[in-house]
């Protein structure tokens, strides 16, 4: 099992109620470790975090030229969104420019994660309200691209889930053994690599540095998209829009489910990944607010502006703030 170091604290009143441990590294292309908390060689699901390479995948096929992608395009690609009226436009367009249907999709339907979205909804959800529908339209354009059908795209065998993991494993130095591969919450396969292997990934989108130019290309090219559209990467409210917002082109971030992070540090040309042991959302915002600082990504006015999610309230059924999410004191 994974381990990792106490890191996040969940205050009531003037006590601790609970903690959240957590494993990261930071580290270069080189392989260069600038930070390492618990257990970083471990392999751990990326869940969505793996999403820019898998737009990338897309890129490197050459769907964006084919189908005239736009930023918004593969930034929804990389997405987990909030399935806010305007994240849903931009799957329902991106399936038109690739002549397919919201039919097409396998991610299943869930409400928008949006509660406002959700409440205005008034309709039962479709696929486009999943979070990971413009994933699943990237992947049906990478399908496009290689003359395979749409049918079966959920499978590792299918032409579209090879192409998309052979260059995962490229970026990763990886390869990903059957005990590696799992089922995501959407359908498509999830790999396991370890943090220190993801650090290095996103050290990758950093720099485009150790790729072959295709795959640096591609990479380039969602890198710009997510930083241009962050919205479309998250949406309101969300810690990635606001992270990609305030670390102004130079920070480019993925969440995960169950508790991983994962950034690529322009500046410091490395790749921060961080994984929550106990899979709970909540700590991740404060996490890695508190690494980023410390690692010198964000400076002082970025933390403030940042500062609803390096501190996050905790409120009870009134609204009334009862406590703290904060990293723990001297982390």
């Amino acid at each position: 099992m994974l381990q990792g170091v106490p890191f996040v604290s969940v205050s009531r009143g003037e006590r601790i109620e609970s903690v959240h441990a957590i494993a990261a590294c930071a580290a270069t292309v080189d392989g260069d470790v600038l930070l390492a908390l618990g257990d970083i060689d471990e392999p751990v699901y990326l869940r969505s975090a793996a999403k820019p390479f898998i737009a990338a995948a897309v890129v490197r096929a050459g769907a964006a030229g084919r189908f005239g992608l736009d930023d918004r395009d593969l930034a929804i690609m990389s997405a987990s969104h909030n399935g806010e009226p305007g994240h849903v436009a931009a799957v329902r367009a991106l399936l038109e420019k690739i002549g397919a249907q919201p039919g097409d999709l396998r991610c299943g339907a869930h409400a928008p994660s949006y509660e406002p979205a959700a409440l205005a909804l008034g309709e039962p959800p479709t696929v486009l309200h999943n979070n990971c529908s413009g994933k699943h339209a990237g992947i049906l354009a990478l399908a496009r691209m290689l003359d395979a059908p749409f049918d079966g795209y959920l499978e590792p065998s299918h032409p579209a889930q090879r192409a998309i993991l052979a260059l995962c494993e490229r970026v990763s130095d990886d390869r990903f053994g059957a005990d590696q591969l799992g089922v995501d919450g959407c359908g498509i396969p999830v790999y396991a690599t370890s943090l220190r292997r993801a650090a290095r990934s996103f050290a990758r989108l950093a720099t485009l540095a150790g790729l072959a130019p295709e795959d640096a290309a591609a990479l380039a090219r969602v890198r710009a998209a997510m930083i241009a559209e962050p919205f479309y990467v998250a949406g309101t409210g969300r810690f990635d829009t606001d992270l990609l917002r305030a670390g102004n082109g130079r920070i480019v971030c993925k969440a995960g489910a169950e508790g991983v992070h994962a950034s690529a540090l322009l500046d410091l040309g490395a790749g921060l990944v961080l994984k929550v042991v106990d899979g709970t959302r909540r700590a991740v915002p404060p996490a890695a607010v508190a690494l980023l600082a410390r690692l010198g990504a964000l400076d002082d006015m970025q933390v403030s502006v940042l500062g609803a999610h390096a501190s996050v309230a905790v409120t009870n059924a009134a609204g009334l703030r009862v406590g703290t999410i904060e990293a723990v004191v001297g982390n």
